[in-house]
């Protein structure tokens, strides 16, 4: 099971790496205003979102599941353990939202400031502070 864990949390790491790193691609791409930068911006993106960020939520979920496989009674009884779940699929959503955005600036149709960028990426910096949280301290 330890194996299982420290796989868990290496692509929780990688996963949250790529989506604090994806929407400030995001605020950059929506601030350029050569046709060069905006090509090259769609080309990081996507390698971000599709090569390593996916990826590794993939991973999240599969090697998460497989914890909560090993000991489902006890899992499953826990509130902290809800509320990371609620929290999770927030950030399953987030990420699923990213990929939106990243096929809009790809075909020019963003209509978002860099500005609302700056906001939305904050938003998985609150969800990982609250699983920590949960996870280590498990108030209830």
């Amino acid at each position: 099971m330890a194996w299982i864990q420290a796989f868990h949390i290496i692509a929780v790491i990688t996963w949250f790496a790529g989506i604090f790193y994806l929407p400030r691609l995001f605020v950059y791409h929506a601030m350029s205003d050569d046709q060069i930068s905006k090509d090259r911006f769609v080309i990081m993106e996507r390698k971000l979102y599709w090569g390593i960020s996916t990826p590794s939520a993939v991973f999240t979920v599969l090697f998460g599941g497989l914890l909560v496989s090993s000991a489902p009674e006890f899992y499953l009884s826990q509130g902290w353990f809800h509320a990371k779940l609620t929290l999770v699929a927030l950030v399953i959503v987030y990420h699923i939202s990213c990929g939106w955005f990243l096929v809009r600036f790809r075909e020019n149709r963003n209509t978002h400031s860099h500005v609302f960028f700056r906001y939305f990426n904050e938003a998985p910096v609150l969800a990982l502070i609250a699983i920590v949280i949960l996870v280590v301290v498990k108030p209830f």
